[in-house]
């Protein structure tokens, strides 16, 4: 027999029930229901206080004790969640009026980040996904596999995937994964490599067992979930190298889930409460096989191009406002919290095949001319709730009577959706699909209108979701219920009458059940059929025997219509359960429908257009508008032209350049122009219309930028070594379908080694056999040579701007060739610099600008050669150097062929002759 402790002896049952519990959940806060609130003990009571603001107490000397009430439980449960912690919920199992000692408890499920189903603690608009990464190499070789199995719980979906460790973490940011779990070691932690993807990805982190990762228990636990002899029939075989990852995050889903063991059913607890209940009902038949989802099938982004392109919010603020998805969530956007989720996933992981691509901007045309039936459409699928979520809590028995009305709204849909399509040749195959589900879904659909009132309860506590003539069961015991008012206003009235009791009161509580209730003044004469119940101050209550025999029937009457109504809910329950698949159809398809729609409203409002998709590696864009500055400046945007590659639907032979070279003044739009170009991109890939009068987009592999000031101290990055890190990445990955943006390479170094970093990088890039589309805007000017020592592959672009006097005025015009100025210090002067800083930075950019004039001057008159009359350095950055030689080693200057030379060439030359002269 086990051995009680001196410490355990002096607890209580219920303290050595949570305590139990505790050795259970040691990772979890653990929320105890005690009565009518969740109590926290110990160092969980700590925490609870600093974390929630709320009081901490004593149970007794030395133990902390917090507590929240029951009925506002989830907004804690939220904020805890939103701070880090893991919480396991420990309830009531069994009535306290049945126990015979400790009342029975159970935790019923534990929260966590990625395992989140209830609509208190999720965005409607955002997929909350969890994800399991097996490695399957033994070192840390970036080149080694890792699989990846994704799940959300609250819809169901679940998808599997592999990579090489190095491109991990652009997958898991572009699926935002909300909690990772990893493999531990022998010891409980996290390996290193593990702590590295954890870190990048900045989100909690949950290390499992190793063995829950092996083959043969991961598909044992697979096999028991799916009820499957083999995996062949989700298109995995039984050696895939995902099905680690699979096994390992479905186990950590029945864990979390409190899901009833299979094999050994828990005994049955007299009197169990309607939680005990659904704990046995538990399921998790909503989650669909594990779909494996190829890495080719869509335009790869990875993290820092999502970030800096804002495609999912800002980078300043982090706002959604301002970004590529809020353009669609405004007035415009989709109608259904599913429909929200697909649209940010669309834009996070656009389409690779032209196939798919333009199946979807047929039904986007289809709605722009037909604007009648987008209409239509709309109407159709306004009111439509998140039916892919409320399936999910229903299998969880997270499920309320509001959830199960709107489910069968939601259902009712199918008809009116079905008709609108019916003239729509490009939604054939979504009509099908609908019309395929109809005979299934529409008949629980019309069951849950029909059987249900229209304005549920919040829960069934106290039942009210049946209407009257569903079922003669719950009608007989209402009846009585019903009959309660009339029988107690007639017999107070009797009771007044015959015992002359003119203050009498026939009343009820919660407590004392029902009573009689005579003033003090009264009660001497009270009769002898009355039995004292209570004394109150001024009063006393009574009971008599007819008043407790209807007590009984009444009270009994009201927890059998209660009871009843539990269980023809369940029965509903019970078969959506069994259509959590058609349901998740029906969900996927609507989404898309919402999308497609959002798409067409956009383009009809802004006069976007519909691009031409084409397999040959081309971009050309006619007076191309930025998606999200177009939308706030309206008519007032400065659209442009874009021009990269050869189209096969151009009548050209002309191929254009596979690099532009951008130069121009700081804050002239060189930026804004090469983001909007990835974006028009990005978007053509969606199948959604674009922001230009005419554009042609060549099927893109990969999207990569190189955008911004960013660093990584956690990590001991600089900001130039992240810049660096960053444009390997691109080096190492881009391919001759890849698109390719950069801004400023090399500005974060010395100009000496920028400018080499950057020429090295454009002539590496542009000289390939078959180079990436590229836009690079710089303010190094050096590299404008590029273009003649690279004519056909790097073309020169700047951005235009105009002089009054001592004011520029911007013009945001792209026009061919370069421009050797940058204007900074007007920048600066825009900017609110000092005067003073002003007036000197000018002065100086006078002196130094007048120095190296007067250094070529006298080198001219020197009597170059003519084939040394052209400038070497038309930006004047040599001459920062040379300014500072002595005039009587300037002829040993020209000796140099400066002007022969490139501009990195030239710097090398001038470096290795002031060494060589300095002591003269």
């Amino acid at each position: 027999m086990p051995t009680t402790t001196p410490k355990e002896k002096k607890l209580t049952p219920a303290m050595r029930q949570f305590e139990a519990f505790k050795k259970r959940y040691p990772d979890c806060i653990l929320f105890f229901r005690m009565g009518d609130f969740y109590e926290m003990f110990g160092e969980d009571a700590v925490t609870c206080s600093k974390a929630l603001g709320i009081t901490l107490t004593e149970r007794s000397p030395g133990q902390p004790m917090a507590g929240v009430p029951h009925h506002s439980v989830e907004s804690y449960l939220r904020r805890m969640i939103e701070q880090g912690y893991r919480v396991a919920m420990c309830d009531q199992i069994q009535d306290p009026r049945e126990a015979k000692g400790v009342v029975e408890r159970a935790v019923t499920r534990v929260l966590t980040p990625g395992t989140l189903v209830d609509d208190e603690h999720l965005d409607g608009s955002r997929a909350n996904h969890l994800a399991c990464v097996a490695f399957l190499g033994v070192g840390n070789d970036p080149n080694d596999r890792v699989a990846i199995a994704t799940v959300e719980l609250s819809t169901g979906r679940f998808v599997v995937d592999g990579c090489c460790v190095r491109d991990a973490v652009d997958e898991l940011a572009r699926r935002g994964v909300s909690e990772l779990l990893v493999a531990s070691t022998a010891d409980g932690e996290i390996p290193e490599r593990g702590q590295r993807l954890i870190d990048a990805l900045g989100v909690p982190a949950t290390p499992r067992p190793g063995w829950h990762f092996r083959r043969e228990e991961a598909l044992e636990a697979i096999r028991g979930h799916y009820q499957v002899a083999s995996l062949a029939g989700f298109g995995l075989a039984d050696d895939d190298e995902a099905v680690g990852a699979i096994g390992a995050v479905l186990r950590y889903l029945r864990e979390t889930q409190a899901m009833p063991d299979d094999d050994e059913p828990g005994k049955p607890v007299a009197g169990a409460t309607p939680t005990a209940i659904a704990m046995q009902r538990k399921s998790l038949a909503h989650l669909s096989a594990p779909i494996r989802e190829q890495g080719t099938d869509h335009l790869r982004i990875d993290a820092a191009s999502l970030r800096s392109l804002e495609i999912e919010s800002t980078v300043r603020g982090g706002r959604t406002d301002g970004s590529l998805l809020g353009v669609f969530l405004g007035r415009t956007g989709p109608r259904s919290a599913m429909g929200k989720r697909l649209l940010r996933e669309w834009l996070c992981s656009p389409l690779c095949d032209r196939a798919r691509i333009e199946a979807r901007q047929r039904c986007v045309s289809t709605l722009v001319e037909d604007r009648k039936l987008a209409s239509e459409l709309r109407d159709a699928l306004t009111g439509l709730q998140d039916v892919a979520r409320i399936a999910a809590r229903v299998g969880l028995s997270r499920a309320t009577p509001r959830d199960l009305v709107a489910l069968g709204r939601s259902l009712g849909k199918l008809q009116p959706i079905s008709e609108t399509l019916s003239g729509a040749p490009a939604f054939a195959p979504a009509l099908e699909e609908i019309e395929s589900l109809r005979e299934q879904l529409e008949p629980i659909g019309e069951d849950i209108a029909s059987r249900c009132v229209d304005d549920p309860p919040a829960h069934l506590r106290d039942g009210g979701l049946f209407r009257d003539g569903v079922d003669e069961v719950l009608d007989r015991a209402r009846t009585v219920r019903a009959k309660a008012n009339t029988f107690l206003a007639e017999y107070q009235k009797s009771l007044i009458d015959e015992y002359d009791l003119p203050s009498l009161k026939v009343g009820y509580n919660k407590v004392f059940g029902y009573y009689i209730e005579l003033p003090a003044g009264q009660a001497k004469r009270a009769p002898d059929i009355f039995t004292r119940k209570q004394t109150l101050k001024n009063a006393e209550r009574y009971i008599t025997p007819e008043l407790k025999q209807f007590e009984d029937e009444v009270l009994g009457a009201g927890e059998k219509a209660v009871a009843r109504e539990l269980d023809l809910f369940h029965e509903i329950c019970d078969r959506v359960v069994a259509l959590a698949r058609e349901i998740g159809v029906f969900a996927g398809v609507v989404a898309e429908l919402d999308v497609l729609l959002c798409f067409a409203d956009r383009a009809a409002a802004r006069s976007w257009v519909r691009p031409t998709i084409v397999s040959e590696p081309a971009l050309h864009i006619v007076q191309g508008r930025h998606p999200v500055l177009d939308e706030i400046a309206g008519d007032g945007f400065v659209p442009n032209d874009t021009a990269l590659g050869k189209a096969e639907a151009t009548d050209s032979e002309e191929t254009a350049p596979c690099l532009a070279l951008i130069t121009g003044p700081n804050m002239a739009g060189k930026s804004t122009y090469i983001r909007q170009v990835a974006l028009i991109t990005l978007l053509a890939h969606t199948g959604s219309f674009v922001p230009a009068e005419s554009a042609t987009v060549g099927l893109t592999d990969r999207i990569f930028t190189r955008i911004g000031a960013d660093d990584a101290l956690h990590r001991g990055q600089s900001t130039f070594m992240v810049e660096m890190t960053e444009t390997a990445n691109i080096l190492n990955n881009a391919t001759p379908r890849s698109l390719i943006i950069l801004d400023e390479i090399g500005r974060g170094t010395s100009t000496l080694d920028g400018l080499s970093l950057a020429w090295a990088i454009t002539e590496y890039l542009a000289s390939s056999e078959t180079p990436p589309r590229t836009l690079f805007a710089t303010h190094y000017h050096e590299l404008t040579d590029l273009a003649d020592r690279l004519p056909g592959r790097v073309a020169n672009f700047h951005v235009s701007v105009r002089e009054w006097g001592d004011e520029i005025v911007f013009l945001h015009r792209i026009l061919p060739g370069a421009t050797n100025r940058s204007f900074g210090v007007h920048v600066g002067r825009l900017a609110g610099l000092p005067a003073p800083v002003i007036d000197r930075a000018t002065d100086l950019l006078a002196s130094l600008s007048v120095s190296h004039d007067s250094i070529g001057e006298t080198a001219e008159n020197s009597g170059p050669p003519a084939s040394r009359q052209q400038p070497a350095d038309p930006s004047g950055q040599i001459g920062l150097f040379t300014e500072y030689v002595p005039h009587p080693v300037i002829e040993e200057i020209k000796n140099l062929d400066l002007d022969r030379m490139s501009p990195i060439e030239a710097f090398e030359a001038l470096r290795k002759f002031a060494a060589e002269t300095r002591n003269e």
